[in-house]
């Protein structure tokens, strides 16, 4: 009976569901868009679509119903592109069904089978698909160029190599063929099957003399996709692309534009590997070059001219993207660019003011030329268009033109989005730098802004923009402190806020007049929210701390957030109060006199040497919140670390290194792409951080390794053998103080073999590291990667010297069945040699910033220092930068680790390093980078630790 109500209860959810979907199909409101339309392919069910594919194998329907076969083929793409995808036995039964359509001639039908074989085929079962490619080849060779076009394109997705060979003439003949549609269709299958693997580029490169014949086909596609083919081919070849550009850029048999733009592409490309790889000396011109270079420059040039404006774009475009490039030789593209800035078509107008913009970083005194012309496009009616103009102006305009200029970009803030005003702030940010005796104008004039309406996103840019120019020009400070205190007396944004109450906090006591700061924070007790509330009470605690002579009003101050109903704000203000009153009787302040004479120097509002309050409110930890995390993990991850009876102090917690975070992308300067591709590139969304894995976990998890102490530092994965070899061994070095345990990864990558009781036997004359064990991986599958161990004893007495090790793979191989995976034979004995592995002094060295480099310099002092000078190899100052920095070792602080764009070898560039040593010696370095026109690269290099001995291996790291 249960089950009798069960059944039925589910037969009347059935059909009130069909209810409710048939009601979902006929409900359409009235003043939706697009009410009258209804998809035909909505609500298919794959079932009752494959029944009605059973209609492929009447030849009657096929022959005097197409429509409805190309109906059901289309609803049979509708499903495997939504997910609802055929089965293999389903895709089989339903491909050998299509396979039966090649009988019928309707030119629709026909194009709705190639389609599905080219979109089903990969799903299917290979030993099927050759049965189609019969059929294929057949119309390949037919009289119908559009079935012989579309049978190429479809062949070219689903033969191998050895079947591709037996077509080989049919696509050869297709590739001259006098149809353009058969002529490019096999063209661009040649592309495709180049790329699929190496077997098949090798029988398309053969292909290169129909290839080269059809660029001199009469149809523009055929060219375009000729020239496409033929870079394909000899894209590896220096040689070959040099006489392939200058054999078309001198015959002039391109007539198409999209050839010719591809033309203008690989001659920028040449000219740039010209200057990159060194064939071209620093300060020689392109016309006064190689002979490529000059002919190339002259082709480029000469394009200029051509009739078609998408060439000339390309090829000013390209002239001005050359790298090195002299203004004499930019001229040319510069004043064509000038002529497409008044054209009246919006997609040139854009290019062109695009391209300009770009050159304008490099060279603005050859577009100032242009200024007149860009003055005009800022009342454009696109938008993009006149952010550009402008933001084009603001980096070639001159210091006595600013004004006027800001004049015109007040009245055009007002009428654009806030993703183009973004740009705009950018741009004073950056003229700001240029002309700094114009700060209080630019700073003023984004101050505005801030009280205007805005979203979140541009008010924070101006912030961040002014915050910025504090750091970078020092006069700004007081007058922007002024501007950010007016900002948040009605700021609605907690974030901005916040942000800063926490820089005056910083900044403020070290002006010239802190107390005029205190109103515009202590308004922020009073009115904001409790996010709010509690930064400003942490601000003014800093101002008490830093100022002897405020102490007394602030305490008053505080004292009435005691009572707040937020909890943070009032623990704040509790410890505050209770730290400075202690720091007030310990240190009470003694006003200066007043009789005394103008002649002396005042007394500094410091607070004195012990002062509590200063300790407590304004030192901050040793260690980021980040690092003292990950810091954690590791300590609490180390083998008997929760039961040992050690106290718990940042000098016992495990060294972390910094984490190397990618490169940020160039800031956006451009508007590029319209309102939507602008926004998603300043918008500026940060992915969630990754979990930082513990590399030291493989070795805690051995007992035997885990036993002989926490690890140091652990360094990145070095390669040992070439990614394609049969066996890839990468190792890991694991730093203790006394040993080194080396992690090897070993992966099988033969299919027909099983690797047992592998080890890495390693070999090195050196007096301070000698072999202490072995920790063998027991067994290796195809395809998987296994650690073995190998532990290195470093001998303390001995000075520490970089040592090479001569390293062989060491293992036994059992044959085994690559299908059910059996043993086969057994084990025998094997050796595979690997490349050397190197302990060099860096290994030893974590790499661990300090927050302020020169305090934490001048703390260490010089009794240890260690002064050298080195003329290093390099051709270019930024590889001399990133080699010392792996060389030591160390991390970069201060920004240093990079150099600026543009000012490479203009002037020494000076680098700050900080790393600790394995014992826990904190190591500092200074290192003047020099280029030198006849020695390559001078470099000065001072080290600073507690122990002299570091400071010298440290020292004689460079080589």
């Amino acid at each position: 009976m249960a089950d009798q109500q069960e059944e039925g209860g589910l037969t009347m959810n059935g059909l009130l569901s069909e209810v409710q979907n048939t009601l979902d199909k006929f409900k359409l409101e009235d003043d939706a868009p697009g009410a009258d339309y209804y998809s035909p392919y909505a609500n298919l069910e794959k079932a009752a679509v494959l029944q009605e594919a059973r209609c492929f194998h009447d030849p009657t329907a096929v022959r005097e119903n197409p429509r409805k076969c190309c109906t059901v083929i289309a609803q049979l793409l509708h499903l495997t592109n939504t997910g609802q995808y055929l089965n293999s036995a389903e895709a089989t039964e339903v491909f050998f069904g299509v396979t039966k359509l090649f009988m019928s001639d309707d030119a629709s039908l026909r194009r709705m089978v190639y389609l599905f074989i080219k979109d089903v085929a990969e799903t299917c079962d290979p030993d099927d698909v050759i049965i189609v490619t019969s059929s294929l080849t057949k119309d390949m060779t037919c009289d119908v160029d559009l079935y012989r076009a579309n049978a190429l394109r479809v062949l070219a997705r689903i033969v191998d190599a050895a079947m591709l060979g037996a077509i080989e003439r049919y696509v050869k003949q297709a590739v001259v063929d006098s149809s353009g549609q058969v002529s490019s269709a096999a063209l661009v299958s040649a592309t495709h099957l180049f790329e699929r693997n190496q077997e098949s580029a090798a029988i398309v490169k053969r292909w290169i003399s129909e290839t080269t014949e059809a660029t001199s086909s009469p149809n523009e596609m055929v060219q375009f996709h000729a020239m496409q083919l033929l870079y394909q081919i000899k894209k590896h070849d220096r040689l070959g692309m040099q006489k392939l550009v200058t054999q078309f850029s001198q015959r002039n048999t391109l007539k198409s534009p999209l050839a010719l733009v591809l033309l203008v592409r690989y001659t920028a490309k040449l000219l740039t590997d010209e200057v990159a790889e060194g064939r071209m000396t620093s300060g020689t011109s392109f016309q006064n070059g190689s002979t490529f270079a000059r002919s190339g420059y002259a082709f480029l040039e000469a394009s200029l001219r051509h009739k078609s404006e998408m060439v000339v774009y390309e090829a000013a475009r390209a002239i001005c993207a050359l790298p090195n490039i002299e203004p004499q030789e930019l001229s040319p593209a510069v004043n064509v660019l000038q002529l497409f800035l008044s054209s009246p078509k919006p997609a040139v107008r854009f290019a062109a003011i695009k391209t300009v913009s770009q050159v304008a970083v490099g060279h603005p005194r050859m577009i100032s030329k242009c200024n007149e012309d860009l003055e005009a496009l800022i009342a454009d009616a696109n938008r993009s268009i006149a952010t550009l103009a402008i933001t084009t102006l603001l980096k070639t305009g001159s210091e006595n033109s600013i004004d006027r200029l800001l004049k015109q970009i007040s009245v055009f803030l007002g009428e654009i989005p806030d993703e183009y005003k973004i740009t705009i702030v950018r741009s004073l940010q950056r003229l700001c730098l240029t002309y700094p005796a114009k700060h209080r104008v630019l700073v003023g004039f984004m101050s505005n802004f801030l009280r205007e309406e805005g979203g979140f996103d541009f008010k924070r840019s101006i912030v961040n923009s002014i915050v910025s120019l504090m750091k970078q020009v020092p006069e700004t400070t007081e007058s922007s402190l002024l501007h950010l205190c007016e900002f948040i007396e009605d700021c609605e944004f907690t974030m901005l806020s916040t942000q800063i109450l926490h820089l005056l906090g910083e900044l403020g006591p070290g002006a010239q007049a802190p107390a005029r700061y205190i109103r515009f924070i202590y308004n922020r007790v009073i009115l904001e929210n409790s996010a709010v509330r509690a930064a400003a009470v942490a601000a003014l605690s800093k101002f008490a701390a830093r100022c002897p002579s405020l102490r007394t009003s602030i305490m008053t101050l505080l004292r009435r957030s005691l009572d707040d109903e937020d909890d943070e704000t009032r623990d704040r203000a509790s410890v505050a109060v209770n730290v400075l009153k202690d720091a007030m009787d310990e240190f009470p302040y003694v006003p200066p006199d007043e009789d005394a004479e103008p002649e002396e120097e005042p007394v500094p509002d410091e607070p004195q040497a012990g002062d509590p309050a200063a300790f407590v409110l304004l030192q901050g930890l040793p260690m980021s919140f980040d690092r003292l995390d990950r810091s954690i993990r590791a300590y609490v991850k180390a083998p008997t670390a929760m039961e040992s009876a050690e106290e718990l102090t940042f000098s016992a917690l495990p060294i972390v290194e910094e984490i190397e975070e990618p490169e940020p992308a160039a800031e956006v300067d451009e508007v590029g792409g319209g309102d939507a591709a602008l926004m998603a590139a300043i918008a500026g969304e940060v992915e969630e951080k990754k979990e930082v894995v513990d590399p030291a976990a493989a070795v805690y998890a051995i007992p035997e390794l885990a036993s002989l102490g926490r690890v140091f530092r652990s360094s990145a994965p070095t390669e040992l053998s070439e990614e394609e070899t049969e066996y890839v061994v990468r190792c890991i070095k694991h730093v203790m103080p006394e040993h080194i345990v080396l992690q090897f990864l070993i992966q099988n990558t033969v299919e027909d073999q099983r690797l047992v009781n592998c080890t890495v036997a390693i070999e090195g004359d050196s007096e301070c590291f000698e072999v202490a064990g072995e920790v063998a991986a027991e067994s290796i599958k195809y395809g998987e990667t296994v650690n073995a161990f190998t532990v290195v004893t470093r001998n303390p007495d001995a000075p520490l010297a970089p040592c090479n090790f001569e390293c062989v793979l060491k293992f036994g191989v059992i044959q085994v069945d690559p299908k059910s995976g059996e043993d086969e034979s057994d084990p025998f004995e094997e050796e595979y040699p690997l490349e050397e592995l190197e302990l060099a002094t860096s290994d030893f060295m974590a790499k661990v910033s300090v927050p302020d480099f020169r305090s934490a310099w001048e703390t260490v002092g010089n009794a240890n220092e260690v002064l050298e000078k080195f003329a290093l190899q390099f051709k270019k100052q930024e590889d001399a930068v990133a080699a010392v920095i792996d060389f030591l070792g160390m991390q970069p602080c201060d920004g240093t680790g990079h150099i600026k764009p543009g000012e490479g070898g203009k002037k020494p560039h000076m680098l700050h390093l900080s790393g600790v040593f394995v014992g826990g010696t904190n190591v500092l370095a200074r290192a003047q980078v020099a280029a030198a026109s006849d020695t390559g690269v001078l470099l000065k290099i001072a080290v600073r630790s507690d122990d002299p001995t570091v400071s010298r291996m440290v020292a004689d790291c460079i080589r």
